[in-house]
């Protein structure tokens, strides 16, 4: 941001502070109008930067602005729609961009607000590999703090843009935010649309320009050494555009830089983050080295090599975890670069050497994905995969993905009539994405494997998001082609002498889209190397997708899938059974919670039956797809599931968690641990304590529970004694008085835990009453019911209480009866 001691005092500066807190949202915008329609640059100048800060917010997250993530039409149509109107690319305060574009001004961004890796390397004197960077970097001014990068308004507006989607935070309580009618989302698509565009081959018109087209931003000499992390030359679209002095000139030559910053922006600003690990990996001085020589050998060079600090590497401490809406962003950046990069006419599509009679922002169009987003969004996705956590949220994430895996879906041809088969078949002619970006395909999958065989796939929404993955796999034709690109990468190399002394590195490291790359390389197992190798480093570990050890995982997820599918029955049978055998007053709310306190670890209760329909389809349809990818047959399945254990007991329930058998008991194998983990299966647990000192219940009034338990407690000791003597009789009193002075069932209990056999003959206690039935909402519901249907019949309350009383000594004298029968079977 601009310093404000480098800015004279501006009283229209002032005037505009004072508004913006005095006057309504609707009224500042339309002076703001006024204001960049009426005044010159020189007074603009000093309103820019406040301005900008204004509607974005502060760096440091503190100001707010106009929090257009949380701006939505449907809560707030009027400031919604105006604020649309003004930050629209063609509206007022892109005028005010070109506006001082025009006149050459440049705006102070500090380095300590860039994504960490990028802050990292320029603090170190270390110049990042994107050429958004060069020639920017310029040393504090006296009394400054810190480095700061001069940029001109339009790249300082797309600064402040992008970053406000990550610095920018909800506030507390806020409501839940639909991306689709959010001002942020609508504004990065129009953004999107007007500097990318689908259609034509020239951008938009500057008509809000007064000085004609916008220049191109002039190179800029650093004001700080630096060493490159590689060899970058300007811009031959920039040395274009400074030596064009024709009239007729292509205007989309003066204007494509703007497509340029504005992507090179969002990708820096939503995409350049990673982890320590990933970060001394990707900037290791040996892979640079190898860069550096392949570049030297191509281009014949003559520039002495430079490595970044060591102390870098561990200055780059950032532990960023994207958000949903950040990936949703970056999703609909993905969707409109394919689109973009796909919108080439037919007769342009060839992969030649850059065309004289292509226009620039055709050439635009084939650059933008690999040479710009390939690299940091495998990085990014690699960082997602790995630290996001283990719920349903990671559906972002994974449509991200599985837009960026299909390109095709946003070809034009894609409409185009046919038959269904063809549609559905993924043609030979994006074999080349596939190749190369293999690691997208291979080992993101891996990564997703781990995941699938860490989550619950009874919940439905994991389990859709497996049957997405797999269904996405399994298009035809594309495992075909995944697997031919895995067969490149691993053909040797001894056999063809001239590669040998091949390095394998991708163009995308550094330099803009049209600057001075090596000759195009036509050898596709070259290609997919320098994709791999570039990403990984020479020493990468390769897992095939399609070799056994994948196949393994694979198996091992169908096998739990169906297991899932076993589970979620009988989940679903659990619940109707228990749902037919509640009492009436269940649906008061009265019915007691399970004592055994068993969990079922899904949503299955949530969602209901058709929850587990969708459930079994979903699963049903990922390991049919899964079966067709991997070449599965149902012997094999069937076969490893039962090896699994997956079958049912004889009482048609599910077994208990895998165990083995120790010096003191059952011990959970890990294969167990994860079935208990996603409610696969659980063990029968039942209460071993005293049942007087259970917590109290969701059912029960706490304080009547605790009053009860102290009477209950002074009857008992004051009668200890006689207690006993009538529990010890041989008549039919002292059965009596046993069947309800002890606890029912205390001897036979099992004891499951092999720690408390050591304590189970201390645990025996004497004969005590209890009291705390009587605090239940159910049984003084039930009373409260029996006393009012007794009024109905013109019975009083102490005639009622007497019925009651003789019906229970009734109930109780048949059950002391039906007890001792019961011992006398068993002796």
């Amino acid at each position: 941001m601009a310093f404000p001691h480098l800015q004279q005092p501006s009283f229209l500066l002032a005037s505009l502070k004072a508004d913006s807190i005095n006057k309504p949202f609707a009224q500042r915008c339309q002076d703001l109008v006024k204001v960049i329609e009426d005044f010159p640059a020189k007074e603009l100048h000093a309103v820019f930067p406040w301005l900008v800060e204004s509607v974005f917010g502060s760096l440091d997250g503190v100001l707010p602005g106009w929090n257009l993530r949380c701006l939505q039409g449907r809560v707030s149509p009027v400031e919604h729609s105006v604020a649309l109107e003004f930050l629209d690319p063609g509206g007022p305060m892109m005028k005010l961009v070109y506006k001082l574009q025009a006149e050459d001004y440049k705006f102070d961004f500090p380095v300590s607000y860039l994504p960490g890796p990028v802050k990292a390397s320029i603090q170190e004197r270390a110049l990042p590999d994107s050429p958004l960077y060069h020639n920017k970097v310029q040393l504090p001014p006296a009394g400054g703090l810190g480095l700061y990068l001069a940029l001109n308004p339009f790249e300082y507006y797309m600064f402040f843009f992008a970053l406000s989607l990550i610095t920018q935070k909800p506030p507390p309580g806020a409501l839940h935010v639909r991306t689709s009618d959010c001002a942020y989302f609508i504004l990065v698509d129009r953004y999107l649309a007007w500097f990318l565009p689908t259609e034509g081959s020239v951008l938009p018109p500057l008509s809000s320009s007064p000085g004609g087209p916008s220049p191109a931003p002039a190179p800029r000499t650093p004001a700080v050494p630096f060493a490159s992390y590689g060899l970058h030359h300007t811009s031959l679209l920039k040395r274009h555009v400074s030596h064009q002095t024709s009239v007729n000139a292509d205007p989309a030559s003066h204007e494509i830089w703007r497509s340029e910053t504005l992507l090179q922006v969002f990708v820096e600003m939503w995409l350049h983050h990673y982890s320590l690990e990933m970060y001394q990996k990707m900037q290791s001085p040996h892979a640079k080295l190898e860069v550096l020589h392949y570049r030297l050998s191509v281009c014949s060079a003559l520039h002495s090599p430079a490595h970044p600090s060591l102390q870098a590497l561990h200055a780059h401490q950032e532990s960023f975890m994207p958000t949903e809406e950040h990936v949703l962003v970056v999703r609909l950046l993905l969707k409109h670069l394919h689109a973009f990069a796909n919108s080439l006419r037919p007769e342009q599509a060839p992969p030649s050497a850059h065309s004289h009679a292509a226009s620039p922002l055709e050439e635009f169009k084939r650059a933008a994905v690999p040479r710009f987003v390939q690299q940091k969004l495998y990085l990014f996705l690699q960082h997602c995969f790995g630290h996001w956590p283990l719920d349903a949220s990671f559906r972002a994430v994974l449509e991200m993905w599985l837009s960026y895996l299909q390109p095709w879906r946003y070809a034009p041809e894609r409409q185009a009539p046919g038959s269904d088969c063809q549609a559905r078949s993924v043609s030979e002619r994006w074999a080349p994405f596939v190749q190369e970006n293999l690691l997208v395909y291979t080992k993101l999958f891996l990564g997703f494997l781990s995941r699938a065989l860490r989550t619950d796939l009874v919940s439905p929404k994991n389990a859709l998001m497996v049957f997405r993955v797999a269904k996405v796999f399994a298009q035809p034709n594309l495992a075909e082609m995944i697997q031919r690109g895995e067969q490149l990468f691993l053909e040797p190399e001894l056999g063809i002498p001239q590669r040998q002394h091949r390095l394998f590195t991708a163009p995308s490291f550094t330099g803009s889209f049209l600057s001075s790359w090596p000759p195009a390389v036509t050898d596709a197992s070259f290609k997919v190397k320098s994709h791999v190798y570039s990403l990984e480093g020479q020493d990468c570990k390769y897992t095939p997708m399609f070799g056994p050890e994948v196949r393994a995982l694979v198996l091992r997820l169908a096998q739990l899938i169906t297991q899932a599918k076993q589970t979620a029955k009988s989940l679903s049978d659990q619940c109707g059974e228990s749902a037919a055998g509640r009492p009436f007053l269940s649906w008061l709310g009265f019915y007691p919670a399970d004592t055994n306190g068993s969990y079922s670890g899904n949503d299955l209760d949530e969602m209901g039956q058709d929850s587990v329909r969708k459930t079994d389809e979903y699963l049903e349809k990922a390991l049919e797809y899964l079966c067709q990818v991997f070449r599965l047959s149902e012997a094999q399945l069937a076969q490893l599931t039962l090896a699994l254990g997956t079958t049912q007991d004889e009482n048609g329930k599910k077994q208990l968690p895998d165990c083995i058998v120790g010096e003191d008991g059952l011990i959970l194998t890990p294969l167990g641990r994860y079935q208990i983990i996603s409610g696969l299966r659980r063990f029968d647990i039942e209460y071993q304590g005293d049942w007087e000192l259970q917590p109290i219940r969701s059912y029960e009034i706490a304080s009547l529970v605790r009053a009860l338990f102290q009477l209950s407690s002074t009857i008992n000791r004051r009668f200890a004694g006689q207690m006993v003597a009538l529990c010890s009789r041989a008549d039919f009193l002292g059965s009596f008085c046993r069947y309800h002075l002890l606890e029912p069932g205390l001897s036979g209990r099992r004891l499951l835990s092999p720690v408390g056999r050591g304590h189970a003959a201390n645990r025996a206690r004497g004969p005590r009453l209890s009291l705390r039935f009587l605090g239940s909402y159910r049984t003084l519901l039930s009373l409260l019911l029996a006393f009012s249907v007794a009024s109905l019949f013109c019975v009083g309350p102490l005639l009622c209480a007497l019925l009651i009383v003789l019906a229970y000594v009734l109930y109780a004298v048949a059950m002391t009866l039906l007890t001792e029968r019961g011992k006398l079977h068993q002796l």
